[in-house]
């Protein structure tokens, strides 16, 4: 009997087996390092570990959820197929031209994001759509196939077909795509109509030429994993986690790939959710941190944010605009390059720099005694006393303390400070990264960080959580049980889930309520077959609708939630109430007097899901607790006891819940040792600088200016990382607030 589903959540260090047995609700997870080279094989090790470890059979196992930074990865490294273009006359150097838009208004060297198609390998066809969808100058195939013929010579295995307005008119496109089928059966084709049947060319152009360079890695990968998973003799179907956060076929994802590139974040985000909910708080940041990046995502009245349009590999980070558009339905996020295994560094002035460069798994932290030797975020943790070396991954690891000395002594060296404050340093940095990105994630939606509760997850969320939790004046932090797997969990909670868009462009008093509403039929009916071939048969799910708005004249929309069908005119008011609404909610106001439109909808089709039990006591890791050691902290030492799990040697405190325990941001023994040792660490960073600011800037003329400007210039680069002592500051004043700068 097929009792049991599985999760794999291959991530860039740890690789997260989650085994859910449906006739208890028990949970079993492992955490297996990441195999860079053949990732499919670290998640089958993990696999076979968790089945023998807890007895299971593989026959029992009838479902296999997965999510992958594969893709992402592949994106942002430029590790994808050779990959060609085919675009409407006129129209080859979109990518290249992409939007009048700088992200650094008065930067002579900007760098943009290099388009994943050379100019060599995009080709224009003499064909035409106009904007209404008539089609005045059809495909001709004998210019069509002499160009593809060509391309293929040239090594290309993967084609994007994006023509103008083919979201209005899709004939042209998909005469286009039968005849390269018909010609060339082995090539990969992204179409723009299937992929992104948007309006905005650059934007529409560019998902459909991401989706085509990691088609063929996709299909390859995904068909290896399957191979994988039957030869265990697991019987159970494969779904892949969708950026927004739901579930698909392989079918599917290997049709369209890009909807997988956040599938892995998102799943995190989806288990927070739920833990949320299990503890009656619906405002929730979901915060993620792995062994590479951490994550955070915002959940409101309990349910992630979905946003549809993010940038994937960004030229700077936080710069929106700086980035690849990929118009795809995802959760939310914002991804820090703050991780377990972050780099520390020096830089060129001398400072102490953490990320965003990562040891990943292969060879890790230096701690793991697999060839690592530069300082990471784990080693800090590990000598400040924040590991347990005997029993780090639930034993499954054996942490090398003399190892981490080694790669921090350099640092230690160069800084001329003691190893343990370096330690606290890099604990400090990384802590105030994460909590910058967060305040500006959080600011941006026009929210106070202060009014979520933190629900940390992942391998390090637990262990810096509280810390980030005080910078961001948050007073309640939500540890869920078996957090360090969370994200795998999250797998197989998420419901199946498909997104169907379609462009409109047209005004509310022109559209009647008949059109709109047999355009959402439209829509609902193939977004119903595909959901219906990814659930079973008891399976049941659910239609929402939402719309892209604007005022007539404005160059953005408002995504807007709708309704639920079929529609009349009665709902067409309501359709306008909606949107004035969601307006004035973002700026306060309504313009009186212009007319609305509608430019996009969209429907979700969402699975309903049923009430099931949740038991982590069957987790197969370790179950004793640490030994007793000591946490250093400039001189003084102290005890401190790790806990397992929740309910051994700790309780759970009111307001909890069912989600795990709440842990509050006054706890002792955090506060008080990072509060003295970060201020002694920004001391010694401070008494350096004078000497080393003479050095670097001929300017200075006056020993006064030369400590005030530097000063002001390690304010600027150490705010983040000390802004809690004291009131947050810039220039000089950064450190009176914490002592005198010695000069």
């Amino acid at each position: 009997m097929m009792s049991c589903s599985l999760g794999i959540d291959i991530g860039g260090t740890f690789t997260d087996v989650v085994i859910y047995r449906h006739d208890d609700g028990h949970i079993f997870s492992h955490k297996e390092l990441t195999t860079t080279s053949n990732p499919t094989q670290g998640a089958m090790t993990g696999v076979r570990y968790l089945l023998a470890k807890t007895g299971l059979r593989p026959q029992s196992i009838g479902k296999v959820v997965h999510a992958t930074t594969l893709f992402t990865n592949a994106l942002i490294e430029r590790r994808g197929a050779v990959t060609g273009l085919i675009t409407t006359k006129g129209f080859r150097d979109t990518l290249e031209m992409r939007r009048e838009f700088k992200y650094e208004l008065y930067d002579l060297f900007i760098e943009l994001p290099q388009p994943l198609v050379s100019r060599e390998l995009r080709f224009e066809i003499n064909e035409r759509t106009h904007f209404d969808g008539t089609v005045h100058t059809g495909v001709d195939e004998t210019e069509l196939t002499g160009i593809v013929d060509d391309m293929i010579a040239k090594g290309v295995t993967s084609l994007a077909i994006c023509l103008l307005h083919a979201y209005a008119n899709p004939t042209n496109e998909q005469r286009a795509k039968a005849i390269i089928e018909r010609r060339h059966p082995g090539l990969h084709l992204s179409v723009s109509n299937e992929v992104c049947p948007q309006i905005r060319e650059y934007e529409r152009t560019s998902t459909t030429v991401a989706n085509a360079y990691v088609k063929p890695i996709a299909d390859r990968y995904l068909h290896d994993l399957e191979s994988e998973l039957n030869g265990l003799g697991i019987p159970g179907r494969l779904f892949m986690m969708l950026s927004s956060g739901g579930l698909t076929h392989v079918g599917e994802a290997r049709r369209v790939p890009v909807q997988l590139l956040e599938s892995g974040p998102a799943a995190g985000t989806i288990a927070a959710a739920f833990f949320g909910q299990r503890s009656e708080i619906s405002e929730v940041l979901a915060f993620d941190m792995g062994g590479t990046t951490a994550k955070l995502g915002t959940i409101e009245q309990g349910r992630p944010l979905i946003s549809h349009q993010f940038e994937a590999g960004r030229e700077k980070r936080f710069a929106a605009g700086s980035g690849l558009p990929i118009n795809i339905s995802t959760i939310e996020l914002i991804e820090i390059g703050a991780g377990g295994g972050s780099i520390a560094q020096t830089d060129a002035l001398g400072l102490l720099k953490v990320g965003p460069k990562s040891a990943g798994s292969e060879p890790g932290p230096a701690c793991y005694a697999r060839g690592g030797k530069f300082a990471t975020v784990t080693d800090a943790n590990l000598l400040a006393g924040y590991f347990d070396a005997d029993n780090f991954a639930g034993g499954t690891i054996r942490l090398d303390t003399n190892a981490a000395s080694d790669a921090l002594r350099p640092l230690s060296e160069a800084l001329e400070m003691e190893l343990i404050d370096i330690a606290k340093g890099v604990q400090a940095i990384v802590n105030e990264n994460m909590a910058a990105a967060a305040r500006v994630h959080v600011a941006e939606r026009g929210h106070s960080a202060s009014d979520f509760t933190l629900l940390v997850m992942g391998g390090g969320g637990p262990l810096q959580g509280c810390e980030v939790a005080r910078r961001l004046a948050i007073n309640r932090v939500l540890c869920p049980p078996c957090a360090g797997v969370a994200s795998a969990l999250g797998l197989l909670i998420a419901p199946a889930r498909v997104d169907r868009s379609a462009t409109v462009g047209r005004t509310l008093d022109v559209l009647s309520a008949r059109e709109l509403e047999a355009a959402f039929a439209a829509l609902e009916a193939d977004a119903g077959r595909v959901i219906g071939d990814t659930l079973d048969e008891a399976g049941e799910f659910g239609f929402e609708r939402s719309a892209d708005m604007r005022f007539v004249g404005q160059g953005f929309e408002l995504v807007v939630a709708l309704p639920s069908g079929p529609y009349d005119q009665t709902s067409l008011l309501e359709i306008r109430t909606a949107f004035s609404d969601a307006y004035r909610r973002i700026f306060g106001h309504i313009t009186p007097a212009v007319e609305l439109e509608i430019m996009s909808i969209r429907v979700s089709a969402i699975e309903t899901l049923r009430a099931r039990p949740l038991v982590i006591a069957g987790s197969t890791e370790s179950k004793a607790t640490s030994k007793p050691r000591k946490v250093y902290d400039d001189r003084r030492q102290y005890h401190h006891y790790l806990v397992s799990e929740p309910g051994r040697g700790g309780s759970r405190q009111e307001g909890a819940g069912k989600g795990g325990r709440c842990l509050s941001r006054s706890d002792p023994l955090p506060r008080d040792i990072q509060r003295r040792s970060e201020t002694r660490f920004v001391d010694t960073m401070a008494r350096r600088a004078p000497r080393r600011s003479r050095c670097a800037s001929p300017r200075v003329t006056s020993r006064s200016t030369s400590t005030n400007r530097w000063c002001n210039r390690v304010g600027f680069q150490l705010r983040r990382v000390i802004s809690h002592i004291g009131r947050p500051a810039f220039g000089t004043g950064l450190f009176r607030t914490a002592r005198p700068c010695s000069r």
